[in-house]
């Protein structure tokens, strides 16, 4: 008897320690990642492969440990994944787009915003289905593997340059190490000959000095700017303003950047919904710097000046 008591504490011993590590992992856990597969013009194929890989890419990115930091559950990266697979090439072959969605709370306020919407048109990878995505920092195998990785580290990257100055740096060079890696793949979208606009060119704006007020701008916007537009809209809006005077820095050196195209695509419509309502000379001077920066929607930022909203 002694030693069944003995046998069944050692028991509930090892139970409570591997509960509390596992646990201790999910916990760490960063993202919180919806994933949709879609293939509307796929026909006379098993459709089923295309709910495992919904599936095996939920799990991949919501049960990567991405960072040594612990997160609770509330505290997680919402963010989402949009595949549309438009061919398939054989059995185990696609391609199609994937759009990239992070979203940040604002403080004191039920607001969430938008800090990435991209859609990359240069997917092409292989799945065989019920396969594991396994994500080796030192050797990528899988071109799925690879982007998904790159893309939960640029997520992370922005998510903590708006909580603290350049505070994405390590993310951004871990994207980056998956470009370095991924320059002998055939599969394009990692090159910098291919486009002015991939991921090569995104990684590479993010961490060139050139970019820096760029990067600045994503905190001076969200944490001294909407983070304190619930209790003092007026001092928020001003950060806000100070935030987008950093843009012209940029724009200036830069014109047309690839970082500075994904910000006005994020952006465009807060911005407009937060300065509709405020007073004329200040509205007058966020559309001046918009209309600067981002002219391919300058008719919408002069519709702002007359509009009247709020935020």
């Amino acid at each position: 008897m002694k030693h069944f008591k003995i046998f069944r504490n050692r028991g509930l011993l090892l139970f409570a320690i591997f509960a509390l590590s596992s646990f201790a992992r999910l916990s760490s856990q960063e993202l919180r990642c919806m994933v949709q597969v879609v293939a509307p013009g796929i026909q006379g194929t098993n459709r089923a492969v295309f709910e495992t890989l919904q599936t095996s890419i939920m799990e991949f990115m919501n049960g990567q440990r991405w960072t040594e930091h612990v997160y609770q559950t509330s505290e997680r990266i919402d963010c989402s994944i949009l595949i549309n697979i438009t061919e398939m090439l054989g059995s185990d072959e696609f391609k199609g787009t994937i759009q990239i969605q992070s979203r940040r709370p604002v403080y004191n306020s039920s607001y969430i915003s938008t800090l990435i919407n991209y859609l990359d048109q240069n997917l092409h990878f292989r799945y065989v289905e019920f396969e594991p995505l396994v994500y080796n920092p030192n050797n990528i195998e899988s071109n799925l593997v690879g982007i998904l990785a790159y893309y939960a580290y640029i997520i992370l990257g922005y998510d903590y340059d708006s909580f603290s100055p350049m505070g994405g740096t390590a993310y951004f060079r871990e994207a980056e190490n998956i470009v370095n890696i991924s320059q002998n793949a055939r599969e394009s979208g990692w090159k910098s000959f291919e486009s002015t606009r991939n991921r090569y060119w995104l990684v590479e704006n993010l961490l060139n000095e050139h970019h820096t007020p760029l990067r600045n701008c994503y905190y001076q916007y969200h944490r001294r700017g909407m983070d304190r537009m619930a209790d003092k809209p007026e001092e928020g809006r001003s950060n806000i303003v100070s935030a987008l005077e950093l843009l012209q820095k940029v724009h200036r050196q830069r014109p047309n950047s690839f970082a500075m195209v994904l910000f006005s695509n994020a952006k465009t419509e807060e911005l407009i919904n937060i300065f509709s309502g405020a007073q004329s000379m200040e509205k007058g001077r966020v559309a001046e710097i918009l209309i600067e920066i981002d002219p391919a929607n300058s008719d919408k930022y002069e519709k702002m000046r007359s509009d009247q909203g709020r935020f």
